[in-house]
Protein backbone atom coordinates (compact mmCIF):
# COMPACT_ATOMS: atom_id res chain seq x y z
CA UNK A 1 0.00 0.00 0.00
CA UNK A 2 1.44 3.32 -1.41
CA UNK A 3 2.48 5.87 2.08
CA UNK A 4 -0.12 8.51 2.51
CA UNK A 5 1.52 11.69 1.28
CA UNK A 6 0.25 13.84 4.03
CA UNK A 7 -2.30 11.98 6.01
CA UNK A 8 -1.55 12.58 9.53
CA UNK A 9 1.01 10.11 11.69
CA UNK A 10 -0.16 7.22 13.10
CA UNK A 11 0.91 8.14 16.27
CA UNK A 12 -1.41 11.23 16.05
CA UNK A 13 -4.18 9.34 14.80
CA UNK A 14 -3.94 6.47 17.94
CA UNK A 15 -3.39 9.64 20.26
CA UNK A 16 -6.98 11.41 18.77
CA UNK A 17 -8.18 7.29 18.83
CA UNK A 18 -7.64 7.05 22.85
CA UNK A 19 -9.27 10.25 23.16
CA UNK A 20 -12.41 9.37 21.19
CA UNK A 21 -13.13 5.90 23.07
CA UNK A 22 -12.72 7.73 26.62
CA UNK A 23 -14.71 10.14 25.70
CA UNK A 24 -17.59 7.83 24.26
CA UNK A 25 -17.29 5.08 27.17
CA UNK A 26 -14.36 3.47 27.94
CA UNK A 27 -13.22 0.33 25.65
CA UNK A 28 -15.61 -1.38 27.25
CA UNK A 29 -17.97 0.17 25.11
CA UNK A 30 -15.96 1.16 22.27
CA UNK A 31 -14.49 -0.95 19.43
CA UNK A 32 -11.54 0.10 17.32
CA UNK A 33 -11.37 -1.61 14.00
CA UNK A 34 -8.39 -2.12 12.05
CA UNK A 35 -7.46 -3.00 8.34
CA UNK A 36 -6.46 -6.59 8.80
CA UNK A 37 -2.74 -6.23 6.34
CA UNK A 38 -1.74 -2.70 7.78
CA UNK A 39 -3.29 -2.87 10.93
CA UNK A 40 -4.16 1.36 10.19
CA UNK A 41 -7.05 2.23 12.53
CA UNK A 42 -10.46 1.93 10.17
CA UNK A 43 -13.44 3.07 12.35
CA UNK A 44 -14.46 3.13 15.86
CA UNK A 45 -17.89 1.86 16.54
CA UNK A 46 -20.53 0.45 19.60
CA UNK A 47 -20.06 -2.73 20.92
CA UNK A 48 -22.89 -5.00 21.28
CA UNK A 49 -25.51 -4.02 18.91
CA UNK A 50 -25.74 -3.49 15.17
CA UNK A 51 -27.94 -1.20 13.53
CA UNK A 52 -30.85 -2.66 11.53
CA UNK A 53 -33.39 -1.57 8.43
CA UNK A 54 -36.78 -1.78 10.06
CA UNK A 55 -38.00 -3.94 7.06
CA UNK A 56 -35.34 -6.58 8.00
CA UNK A 57 -35.40 -6.89 11.80
CA UNK A 58 -37.48 -10.25 11.97
CA UNK A 59 -35.22 -11.92 9.41
CA UNK A 60 -31.79 -10.35 11.62
CA UNK A 61 -33.28 -11.75 14.79
CA UNK A 62 -34.41 -15.04 13.26
CA UNK A 63 -30.97 -15.47 11.99
CA UNK A 64 -29.33 -14.50 15.31
CA UNK A 65 -31.67 -16.44 17.46
CA UNK A 66 -31.18 -20.03 15.67
CA UNK A 67 -27.45 -19.48 15.18
CA UNK A 68 -27.56 -18.77 19.39
CA UNK A 69 -29.42 -22.14 19.79
CA UNK A 70 -27.59 -24.21 17.36
CA UNK A 71 -24.58 -23.42 19.17
CA UNK A 72 -26.67 -23.67 22.43
CA UNK A 73 -28.03 -27.14 20.93
CA UNK A 74 -24.28 -28.26 20.12
CA UNK A 75 -22.46 -27.46 23.23
CA UNK A 76 -25.66 -29.13 25.58
CA UNK A 77 -25.01 -32.29 23.64
CA UNK A 78 -21.82 -32.52 24.21
CA UNK A 79 -22.83 -31.82 27.74
CA UNK A 80 -25.52 -34.21 27.58
CA UNK A 81 -25.04 -35.62 31.36
CA UNK A 82 -24.25 -32.63 32.93
CA UNK A 83 -27.59 -31.09 34.52
CA UNK A 84 -25.76 -27.25 34.08
CA UNK A 85 -26.98 -27.01 30.60
CA UNK A 86 -27.72 -23.69 29.40
CA UNK A 87 -31.38 -22.45 29.29
CA UNK A 88 -32.21 -19.63 26.06
CA UNK A 89 -31.97 -16.48 27.69
CA UNK A 90 -35.22 -14.36 28.72
CA UNK A 91 -37.43 -12.80 26.11
CA UNK A 92 -36.50 -9.17 27.69
CA UNK A 93 -33.35 -9.89 27.07
CA UNK A 94 -33.83 -11.63 23.73
CA UNK A 95 -35.64 -9.25 22.18
CA UNK A 96 -33.49 -5.62 23.17
CA UNK A 97 -34.64 -4.02 20.02
CA UNK A 98 -34.52 0.40 19.75
CA UNK A 99 -36.03 2.45 17.09
CA UNK A 100 -32.99 4.95 16.08
CA UNK A 101 -35.55 6.88 13.64
CA UNK A 102 -38.07 5.51 11.04
CA UNK A 103 -36.89 2.80 8.86
CA UNK A 104 -33.55 1.70 11.29
CA UNK A 105 -33.35 -0.20 14.86
CA UNK A 106 -30.32 -0.43 17.19
CA UNK A 107 -30.52 -4.47 17.77
CA UNK A 108 -29.13 -5.62 20.70
CA UNK A 109 -26.61 -8.81 20.99
CA UNK A 110 -25.89 -11.53 23.05
CA UNK A 111 -22.78 -12.64 23.07
CA UNK A 112 -22.00 -12.25 19.65
CA UNK A 113 -19.16 -9.80 18.53
CA UNK A 114 -20.67 -7.44 16.73
CA UNK A 115 -18.46 -7.76 13.28
CA UNK A 116 -19.24 -11.45 13.87
CA UNK A 117 -23.02 -10.69 14.21
CA UNK A 118 -22.70 -8.70 10.50
CA UNK A 119 -20.95 -11.69 8.60
CA UNK A 120 -23.62 -14.16 10.25
CA UNK A 121 -26.02 -11.65 8.49
CA UNK A 122 -24.63 -11.17 5.98
CA UNK A 123 -23.51 -14.17 4.52
CA UNK A 124 -25.59 -16.76 6.97
CA UNK A 125 -24.32 -20.04 8.48
CA UNK A 126 -23.76 -23.44 6.44
CA UNK A 127 -22.76 -25.34 9.45
CA UNK A 128 -26.49 -24.51 10.66
CA UNK A 129 -28.06 -24.21 7.70
CA UNK A 130 -28.57 -20.66 8.07
CA UNK A 131 -29.04 -18.33 4.94
CA UNK A 132 -27.70 -14.89 5.08
CA UNK A 133 -29.66 -11.91 3.71
CA UNK A 134 -26.68 -10.85 2.14
CA UNK A 135 -24.80 -7.03 2.67
CA UNK A 136 -27.26 -3.60 2.94
CA UNK A 137 -29.33 -5.01 5.83
CA UNK A 138 -27.00 -4.08 8.74
CA UNK A 139 -24.11 -2.35 9.79
CA UNK A 140 -22.22 -1.32 12.78
CA UNK A 141 -23.48 2.11 15.35
CA UNK A 142 -20.16 3.78 13.83
CA UNK A 143 -18.62 6.53 16.50
CA UNK A 144 -18.93 9.88 13.89
CA UNK A 145 -16.33 12.38 15.46
CA UNK A 146 -15.10 15.99 14.28
CA UNK A 147 -12.30 14.26 14.11
CA UNK A 148 -13.03 11.98 11.26
CA UNK A 149 -12.00 8.33 11.88
CA UNK A 150 -10.71 8.76 14.95
CA UNK A 151 -8.40 11.37 13.71
CA UNK A 152 -8.28 13.64 10.87
CA UNK A 153 -10.73 16.79 10.99
CA UNK A 154 -9.84 19.43 11.73
CA UNK A 155 -6.00 18.79 10.07
CA UNK A 156 -4.19 20.74 12.51
CA UNK A 157 -4.76 22.24 16.09
CA UNK A 158 -5.64 26.04 16.05
CA UNK A 159 -2.85 28.88 16.52
CA UNK A 160 -3.25 32.09 18.54
CA UNK A 161 -4.12 35.27 16.19
CA UNK A 162 -3.37 38.37 18.38
CA UNK A 163 -6.10 40.56 19.10
CA UNK A 164 -7.53 42.86 16.58
CA UNK A 165 -7.38 40.78 13.53
CA UNK A 166 -9.51 40.05 10.85
CA UNK A 167 -11.24 37.19 9.77
CA UNK A 168 -9.78 35.03 6.79
CA UNK A 169 -11.13 34.81 4.18
CA UNK A 170 -12.23 37.90 4.25
CA UNK A 171 -16.12 39.56 5.24
CA UNK A 172 -18.25 39.06 1.89
CA UNK A 173 -18.28 42.91 0.17
CA UNK A 174 -22.01 42.61 0.26
CA UNK A 175 -23.37 43.13 3.68
CA UNK A 176 -26.72 41.97 2.98
CA UNK A 177 -25.70 38.41 2.33
CA UNK A 178 -27.62 35.26 4.19
CA UNK A 179 -30.34 37.66 4.75
CA UNK A 180 -33.27 35.29 5.50
CA UNK A 181 -31.64 32.79 5.04
CA UNK A 182 -31.26 30.05 8.53
CA UNK A 183 -28.18 27.90 8.78
CA UNK A 184 -27.83 25.42 11.17
CA UNK A 185 -23.87 24.28 12.61
CA UNK A 186 -24.25 20.80 13.48
CA UNK A 187 -20.65 20.50 16.36
CA UNK A 188 -19.64 20.75 19.18
CA UNK A 189 -21.73 24.17 20.25
CA UNK A 190 -21.36 27.68 20.63
CA UNK A 191 -19.05 29.72 23.29
CA UNK A 192 -21.43 31.66 24.76
CA UNK A 193 -19.26 34.08 26.37
CA UNK A 194 -17.11 35.28 24.00
CA UNK A 195 -14.97 37.87 25.63
CA UNK A 196 -13.48 39.39 22.31
CA UNK A 197 -16.62 38.85 20.75
CA UNK A 198 -15.92 39.80 16.53
CA UNK A 199 -18.90 42.08 15.26
CA UNK A 200 -19.59 39.07 13.06
CA UNK A 201 -20.50 36.84 15.81
CA UNK A 202 -23.29 39.35 16.65
CA UNK A 203 -26.76 37.46 16.97
CA UNK A 204 -25.39 33.70 16.35
CA UNK A 205 -26.90 31.93 18.47
CA UNK A 206 -26.40 28.42 19.98
CA UNK A 207 -25.88 25.78 22.82
CA UNK A 208 -22.99 25.97 24.73
CA UNK A 209 -19.45 24.47 24.09
CA UNK A 210 -19.45 22.36 26.95
CA UNK A 211 -15.52 21.55 25.77
CA UNK A 212 -14.65 25.10 26.91
CA UNK A 213 -14.47 24.58 30.65
CA UNK A 214 -14.88 26.97 33.74
CA UNK A 215 -11.97 29.27 34.40
CA UNK A 216 -11.38 29.22 30.40
CA UNK A 217 -9.66 26.17 30.15
CA UNK A 218 -10.10 24.77 26.67
CA UNK A 219 -10.41 21.09 25.84
CA UNK A 220 -9.37 19.32 22.85
CA UNK A 221 -12.39 20.77 20.08
CA UNK A 222 -12.83 23.10 21.90
CA UNK A 223 -13.95 26.57 20.19
CA UNK A 224 -14.89 24.16 16.60
CA UNK A 225 -18.32 24.90 16.31
CA UNK A 226 -17.68 29.10 17.09
CA UNK A 227 -14.74 29.07 14.73
CA UNK A 228 -17.44 27.33 12.25
CA UNK A 229 -19.88 29.61 13.05
CA UNK A 230 -17.49 32.51 12.29
CA UNK A 231 -16.38 31.41 8.62
CA UNK A 232 -20.56 31.13 7.64
CA UNK A 233 -20.88 34.53 8.78
CA UNK A 234 -17.90 35.89 6.85
CA UNK A 235 -19.67 34.85 3.98
CA UNK A 236 -23.14 35.40 4.43
CA UNK A 237 -22.72 38.22 7.19
CA UNK A 238 -26.96 38.27 7.85
CA UNK A 239 -27.55 34.53 7.35
CA UNK A 240 -29.36 33.43 10.82
CA UNK A 241 -26.55 30.87 12.35
CA UNK A 242 -27.92 28.49 15.47
CA UNK A 243 -24.88 26.32 16.65
CA UNK A 244 -25.94 22.63 18.12
CA UNK A 245 -23.71 20.84 20.49
CA UNK A 246 -24.26 17.44 18.75
CA UNK A 247 -20.45 16.86 19.47
CA UNK A 248 -20.23 17.25 22.94
CA UNK A 249 -18.30 14.46 23.89
CA UNK A 250 -14.87 15.06 23.28
CA UNK A 251 -15.90 15.67 20.15
CA UNK A 252 -17.66 12.34 19.32
CA UNK A 253 -21.20 10.83 18.94
CA UNK A 254 -22.83 7.60 17.70
CA UNK A 255 -24.23 7.79 14.23
CA UNK A 256 -27.54 6.27 15.90
CA UNK A 257 -27.94 9.37 18.24
CA UNK A 258 -26.26 11.84 15.65
CA UNK A 259 -29.20 10.72 13.73
CA UNK A 260 -32.14 11.46 16.12
CA UNK A 261 -30.49 14.86 16.80
CA UNK A 262 -30.49 15.47 13.22
CA UNK A 263 -33.81 14.15 12.72
CA UNK A 264 -35.29 16.61 16.01
CA UNK A 265 -32.97 19.68 14.70
CA UNK A 266 -34.55 19.76 10.67
CA UNK A 267 -38.09 18.79 12.68
CA UNK A 268 -37.31 22.20 15.05
CA UNK A 269 -34.91 24.40 13.73
CA UNK A 270 -36.17 24.63 10.45
CA UNK A 271 -32.91 25.36 8.56
CA UNK A 272 -31.99 25.61 5.23
CA UNK A 273 -28.17 24.71 5.16
CA UNK A 274 -27.12 22.17 7.44
CA UNK A 275 -23.11 22.90 8.12
CA UNK A 276 -21.47 19.48 9.54
CA UNK A 277 -17.61 18.61 9.66
CA UNK A 278 -17.39 15.19 11.17
CA UNK A 279 -17.23 11.74 9.94
CA UNK A 280 -15.94 8.34 9.61
CA UNK A 281 -14.22 5.77 7.82
CA UNK A 282 -17.14 2.91 7.50
CA UNK A 283 -18.28 -0.87 7.21
CA UNK A 284 -19.16 -1.40 3.67
CA UNK A 285 -21.93 0.32 2.23
CA UNK A 286 -21.08 3.46 4.61
CA UNK A 287 -23.54 4.73 7.48
CA UNK A 288 -26.45 2.68 7.29
CA UNK A 289 -28.51 5.35 9.80
CA UNK A 290 -27.37 8.08 7.54
CA UNK A 291 -28.18 6.25 4.32
CA UNK A 292 -32.02 5.29 5.81
CA UNK A 293 -32.35 8.97 7.17
CA UNK A 294 -31.63 10.56 3.57
CA UNK A 295 -33.90 8.43 2.41
CA UNK A 296 -37.12 8.20 4.27
CA UNK A 297 -36.48 11.90 6.39
CA UNK A 298 -34.22 14.21 4.86
CA UNK A 299 -35.62 13.82 1.11
CA UNK A 300 -39.04 14.97 2.77
CA UNK A 301 -37.74 18.50 3.83
CA UNK A 302 -37.74 20.64 0.86
CA UNK A 303 -35.09 21.94 -0.18
CA UNK A 304 -31.88 21.82 2.90
CA UNK A 305 -28.94 21.64 1.78
CA UNK A 306 -26.39 19.40 3.91
CA UNK A 307 -22.95 20.03 3.70
CA UNK A 308 -20.47 17.91 4.81
CA UNK A 309 -16.92 18.00 5.32
CA UNK A 310 -14.62 15.21 3.24
CA UNK A 311 -11.93 14.62 5.89
CA UNK A 312 -8.47 14.87 6.06
CA UNK A 313 -6.75 11.09 5.28
CA UNK A 314 -5.03 12.98 2.44
CA UNK A 315 -6.53 9.95 -0.12
CA UNK A 316 -9.13 8.84 -1.92
CA UNK A 317 -10.90 6.45 0.55
CA UNK A 318 -14.62 7.06 1.12
CA UNK A 319 -15.54 9.65 4.38
CA UNK A 320 -18.63 9.31 5.54
CA UNK A 321 -21.59 10.87 5.48
CA UNK A 322 -19.60 12.83 2.57
CA UNK A 323 -19.88 10.22 0.43
CA UNK A 324 -23.49 9.95 0.39
CA UNK A 325 -25.19 11.34 -2.71
CA UNK A 326 -27.62 13.21 -0.68
CA UNK A 327 -24.73 15.51 0.66
CA UNK A 328 -22.57 18.52 -0.61
CA UNK A 329 -19.14 17.11 0.26
CA UNK A 330 -16.20 19.72 0.59
CA UNK A 331 -12.44 19.17 0.60
CA UNK A 332 -9.60 21.86 1.23
CA UNK A 333 -7.62 24.08 -0.68
CA UNK A 334 -3.79 24.97 -0.25
CA UNK A 335 -2.88 28.68 0.63
CA UNK A 336 -2.62 29.36 -3.08
CA UNK A 337 -5.98 28.28 -3.14
CA UNK A 338 -5.35 26.68 -6.58
CA UNK A 339 -4.31 23.80 -4.73
CA UNK A 340 -5.25 20.89 -3.41
CA UNK A 341 -4.53 21.13 0.63
CA UNK A 342 -2.21 17.45 1.23
CA UNK A 343 -4.32 16.36 3.86
CA UNK A 344 -7.73 16.73 1.91
CA UNK A 345 -9.24 13.84 0.88
CA UNK A 346 -10.31 13.41 -3.01
CA UNK A 347 -11.80 11.42 -5.74
CA UNK A 348 -14.96 11.78 -7.41
CA UNK A 349 -17.24 11.39 -4.19
CA UNK A 350 -15.88 14.66 -3.68
CA UNK A 351 -18.24 17.91 -4.53
CA UNK A 352 -16.21 20.71 -4.56
CA UNK A 353 -13.12 22.34 -3.16
CA UNK A 354 -13.24 25.60 -1.17
CA UNK A 355 -10.26 27.30 1.08
CA UNK A 356 -9.49 25.39 3.83
CA UNK A 357 -5.89 26.09 5.13
CA UNK A 358 -4.95 28.45 7.49
CA UNK A 359 -8.01 30.19 8.27
CA UNK A 360 -8.63 33.15 10.70
CA UNK A 361 -11.47 33.49 12.58
CA UNK A 362 -13.68 33.77 15.78
CA UNK A 363 -12.43 31.34 18.74
CA UNK A 364 -13.05 30.92 22.63
CA UNK A 365 -10.49 32.74 24.73
CA UNK A 366 -8.81 30.66 27.09
CA UNK A 367 -5.97 28.40 27.81
CA UNK A 368 -5.05 25.28 25.70
CA UNK A 369 -2.75 22.62 26.02
CA UNK A 370 -1.63 20.58 22.90
CA UNK A 371 -2.37 17.25 22.67
CA UNK A 372 -0.57 15.82 19.14
CA UNK A 373 3.10 16.44 17.92
CA UNK A 374 5.28 18.45 17.43
CA UNK A 375 3.58 20.42 20.07
CA UNK A 376 4.18 17.50 22.77
CA UNK A 377 7.40 15.52 24.09
CA UNK A 378 9.38 14.16 22.66
CA UNK A 379 9.74 17.24 20.53
CA UNK A 380 9.19 19.39 23.31
CA UNK A 381 10.32 19.00 27.28
CA UNK A 382 6.63 19.27 27.75
CA UNK A 383 3.20 20.14 26.29
CA UNK A 384 3.03 23.64 24.93
CA UNK A 385 0.12 25.35 26.32
CA UNK A 386 -1.17 29.06 24.39
CA UNK A 387 -3.67 31.55 25.87
CA UNK A 388 -6.13 32.64 23.23
CA UNK A 389 -7.76 35.76 22.85
CA UNK A 390 -10.77 35.45 21.01
CA UNK A 391 -9.44 34.63 17.71
CA UNK A 392 -7.61 31.28 15.90
CA UNK A 393 -5.94 29.97 13.07
CA UNK A 394 -6.95 26.46 11.69
CA UNK A 395 -6.56 24.47 9.07
CA UNK A 396 -9.32 21.31 7.56
CA UNK A 397 -11.90 20.02 6.05
CA UNK A 398 -13.87 21.39 8.71
CA UNK A 399 -13.46 25.07 7.66
CA UNK A 400 -13.70 24.68 4.28
CA UNK A 401 -17.34 23.08 4.67
CA UNK A 402 -18.59 26.16 6.41
CA UNK A 403 -17.13 28.60 3.29
CA UNK A 404 -19.13 26.42 1.19
CA UNK A 405 -22.26 26.81 3.13
CA UNK A 406 -22.17 30.24 3.90
CA UNK A 407 -21.66 30.93 -0.06
CA UNK A 408 -24.94 28.72 -0.44
CA UNK A 409 -27.20 31.20 2.28
CA UNK A 410 -25.24 34.16 -0.04
CA UNK A 411 -26.81 33.08 -3.09
CA UNK A 412 -29.71 31.68 -1.66
CA UNK A 413 -30.58 35.35 -0.70
CA UNK A 414 -29.73 36.48 -3.85
CA UNK A 415 -31.45 34.60 -5.76
CA UNK A 416 -34.71 33.50 -3.84
CA UNK A 417 -33.58 29.54 -4.70
CA UNK A 418 -33.74 27.39 -2.07
CA UNK A 419 -30.99 25.41 -0.47
CA UNK A 420 -30.35 22.39 -3.08
CA UNK A 421 -30.97 24.52 -5.95
CA UNK A 422 -28.70 26.70 -4.52
CA UNK A 423 -25.95 24.37 -3.71
CA UNK A 424 -26.64 22.95 -7.15
CA UNK A 425 -26.47 25.97 -9.27
CA UNK A 426 -22.68 26.91 -6.85
CA UNK A 427 -21.62 23.19 -8.13
CA UNK A 428 -22.50 24.16 -11.90
CA UNK A 429 -20.31 27.23 -11.42
CA UNK A 430 -17.39 25.41 -9.31
CA UNK A 431 -17.26 22.06 -12.12
CA UNK A 432 -17.21 25.29 -14.88
CA UNK A 433 -13.89 27.01 -13.32
CA UNK A 434 -12.44 23.19 -11.91
CA UNK A 435 -9.13 23.82 -11.80
CA UNK A 436 -7.07 20.61 -13.45
CA UNK A 437 -5.88 17.67 -11.21
CA UNK A 438 -7.80 19.43 -8.67
CA UNK A 439 -11.44 19.62 -9.66
CA UNK A 440 -14.52 21.60 -8.92
CA UNK A 441 -13.71 24.54 -7.03
CA UNK A 442 -15.79 27.42 -4.88
CA UNK A 443 -13.95 30.95 -3.82
CA UNK A 444 -15.40 33.51 -1.79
Amino acid sequence: MAEKPAGKSRSIQQIQTDHAVRALGGADEVGVRRDGETGEIQYLYRKGCILVREEAVPHVRSILDRYEESVRGRRDYGDRDRDDRTDPPPARERDRIEQVVNGVRLVWLRGLETHDALDLVREGNEEFDIPGLGAGWAAPDHAVHIAGDAGHCPATEPEPIGPGGAPYPPMSADPAAGAGVKVVVVDTGLDTELTANPFWMRGVTGERDPLVRPGRVLDPYAGHGTFIAGLVRAMAPRAEVHVLSLFARGGATWESTLVQNLDRAVAAEYPDVISMSAGTRAYAGGLLAFKVWGEERLRHHKGIALVVAAGNDGDRTFFWPAAAPFTVSVGALGTDWRSRAEFSNFGGWVDVYAPGTDLVNAFPDGKFTYQEPPNIPPTLPQARVETFAGLAMWSGTSFSTPIVAGMIAARMSRTGENGRDAAAALLAQARAQAVPGVGAVLLP
